[in-house]
């Protein structure tokens, strides 16, 4: 009787401290796996947030024109960024009274339709201030003759269309020669001009039918 209830002592025992030791294993296993889950969770919240971050800063600022120069180009009408966007860039040009005098060189070099039917360029575009930096004789001269008017209007276009974030670099012109544009962001400039004076992007990105425009404070000097 006596060896009966001090066996059964002893089962008891054993199952109760097997029930303990198992409750043990568990909520230290439990623990150690809500800690590993946490350390994942941070480790993939942080990835996403750093590829959130580089993602953004890959992002240009805005697809709308940019620049200083922008608010002297109508609000509306065909000659505004809205109306400008369905026409061929000559046209479009035409429309805007920023770009007059460069509209006038295009038509007495006979581009107009070499333009207007291109297919996706850039132009850097001179705005009438960049045509009146130029001495009016050593103007005159460059618009009566053909060849050289010719050469530098073309320098002006790049094949293809350029987003901001690919402005920057030296770019290959209709004229067959190079141009090299530095900046970044807003903020671009050509170091070759007829004056000698860096010429800077005043109003960018502005879109026509066919080109992405960039209008600019003087006229560039082909290199070729």
């Amino acid at each position: 009787m006596t060896n009966t209830l001090t066996r059964g002592i002893l089962l008891a025992s054993a199952s109760t401290l097997a029930v303990t030791l198992s409750a043990c294993g568990s909520s230290d296993s439990g623990s150690a796996d809500s800690s590993a889950s946490s350390d994942t969770s941070s480790s993939a919240a942080g990835s996403a947030a750093e590829e959130s971050t580089s993602s953004s800063s890959a992002m240009p600022a805005s697809d709308e024109p940019f620049g200083a120069g922008c608010t002297a180009v109508p609000a509306d009408g065909e000659g505004s960024f809205t109306g400008m966007t369905d026409d061929p860039v000559a046209t479009a040009a035409s429309n805007n009274p920023v770009l007059s005098t460069l509209v006038t060189a295009v038509t007495q070099a006979n581009l107009v339709d070499a333009l207007n039917s291109a297919q996706d360029v850039t132009v850097i575009a001179p705005a009438n201030p960049a045509f009146e930096a130029i001495p009016a004789d050593q103007l005159q001269a460059v618009l009566a003759d053909n060849a050289q008017l010719t050469a530098i209007l073309t320098h002006h276009v790049i094949e293809g269309r350029l987003a901001p974030e690919e402005l920057a670099g030296t770019h290959t012109t209709l004229n067959g020669d190079q141009v090299t544009i530095e900046g970044t962001g807003e903020e671009f400039t050509v170091a070759q001009t007829v004056t000698g004076t860096p010429a800077s992007v005043i109003c960018g990105n502005v879109q026509t039918a066919n080109a992405t425009v960039y209008i600019v404070d003087q006229v560039l000097a082909p290199t070729a």
